[in-house]
């Protein structure tokens, strides 16, 4: 009975042994497949999300930007701006035409009087200045009606009438210059109120964002470039019109000056009492 014990223990051990060793090399055994490789993970799959569709740029042209911009600004002080901009433009428009039809040729107008003088026929001369055109032929004609009364009423007459010229020269001067003040004070006043606006969403936000005071501040840009554009316009009309009429007044004092010497010169005004005595 031992011996069977013995023989089936060491044949245990044998068993044993053997499977430790078989393990054991095919542990080592570089050919053998272990499977022991990771298994690829796949990528997750990540949702595209569609492309938020974009409007297509499109380029405007200067009358839509200005149109545009005219609406952003806000039409309560827009609207005032541009009647003072059309105003203003139609009172320089109307002046411009009016003292383009008043120049004449001053110095062909002196001659043709000086002509006439000189041959001793005043009623030619008047008839000369009747038929130009021009606040200046309307001066000398005044002057010239007063002939006979002496040189102090051909003076007299000729700066009276001189005065009412030049103020309908000036006609519509001060509305011009009213609406080149107006216009940029309505585009500060607009400004004003802008910022007053961002300063109230401000305030009802607790907290400052750009695209709170944007709206805002933008109206507030917008008025105060469309006032200063406008006041730009009209001030160079006003100025060109200022210069011709100051253009028109000089030659016109020229001509009285020159008229009265031809009279003196031809002997046509006559003596005075105090003349006589002496």
């Amino acid at each position: 009975m031992k011996k069977v014990l013995v023989l089936f223990f060491a044949l245990f051990l044998s068993v044993c042994t053997y499977n430790n060793t078989v393990i054991a090399q095919d542990s080592d055994d570089p050919d053998t497949i272990v499977n022991t490789e990771e298994v690829p993970q796949e990528d997750p799959v990540v949702e595209e999300t569609p492309p938020v569709p974009t409007e297509p740029i499109i380029e405007r042209s200067a009358h839509q930007k200005i149109k545009k911009n005219f609406i952003d600004g806000g039409w309560q002080f827009m609207a005032i701006v541009l009647v003072c901009l059309i105003l203003g433009l139609a009172i320089a428009i109307e002046r411009i035409i009016t003292l383009s039809l008043a120049t004449v040729n001053t110095k062909k107008l002196v001659s043709d009087l000086e002509g006439a003088i000189a041959n001793g026929n005043i009623d030619e001369a008047k008839n000369i200045c009747k038929a130009t055109p021009g606040p200046t032929a309307e001066v000398l004609g005044e002057g010239l009606k007063r002939v006979d009364d002496g040189i102090d009423a051909v003076e007299k007459a000729i700066v009276s009438n001189g005065s009412v010229q030049m103020g309908l020269l000036e006609k519509g001067l001060v509305w011009l210059a009213l609406f080149i003040a107006l216009a940029p004070m309505l585009g500060f006043m607009g400004t004003v109120l802008g910022m007053i606006d961002a300063f109230d969403s401000i305030q009802k936000a607790g907290d400052i964002q750009p695209s709170m005071v944007a709206g805002g501040i933008k109206v507030a840009l917008l008025t105060t470039v469309f006032g200063l554009i406008t006041a730009i316009i009209l001030q160079i009309f006003y100025n060109y019109i200022t210069s011709k009429v100051d253009s028109l007044v000089n030659s016109m004092e020229d001509a009285t000056i020159g008229l009265v010497d031809i009279l003196i010169d031809n002997k046509q005004m006559p003596t005075t009492s105090t003349d006589a005595t002496e």
